[in-house]
């Protein structure tokens, strides 16, 4: 592992960002990695799922270039978790996880619970859940509380960007 809990940060947000600013959200993204960076907080958890953990990754990486010191590891469910993407997706996953740190399966296959053991890894190895929330059920909103009752500090980026 390359983290250390007290230097590590997990990302978690909804899939669906449709209706969301796109630029608004990587600004805020930005904004709030050079925040942690210069706090000492250098490492990320990202889940590999569509939406908002492949945007984080890919501002992620490209603060890099500026902010040599930070690192992604992608947690991932299981082995061939995007079989049902399409090809642009797939392509976009295939080009982060070329680029990211380290890689983590949690599993060969798919199974029921996958996902939420997937969170709760990313969870236990943190003190910041950097978030994009704006639903009170689903994947997100279960890490979101579940980081809460584990002491994490929560930054939820729909707040800071007034998205109800």
């Amino acid at each position: 592992m390359l983290s250390d809990q007290n230097t590590s940060v997990c990302l978690t947000g909804h899939r669906n960002l449709a209706g969301v600013p796109l630029e608004l959200l990587v600004a805020a993204i930005e904004r709030r990695i050079r925040g942690l960076y210069e706090g000492g907080i250098t490492h990320y958890f990202a889940g590999g799922a569509l939406g908002f953990d492949m945007l984080a990754s890919v501002t992620l990486l490209n603060l890099k270039k500026e902010l040599p010191n930070l690192t992604l590891s992608l947690v991932l469910p299981c082995r061939g978790h995007t079989k049902s993407w399409g090809p642009a997706d797939i392509a976009l996953f295939e080009r982060i996880s070329e680029r990211a740190d380290e890689t983590v399966y949690l599993s060969n296959s798919y199974h029921p619970g996958c996902m939420s053991a997937r969170n709760r890894y990313m969870v236990d190895r943190s003190v910041v859940c950097l978030c994009y929330l704006i639903y009170a059920t689903g994947g997100t909103a279960y890490t979101v509380g579940y980081a809460r009752k584990r002491g994490l500090s929560v930054v939820n980026l729909a707040k800071e960007l007034y998205i109800p």
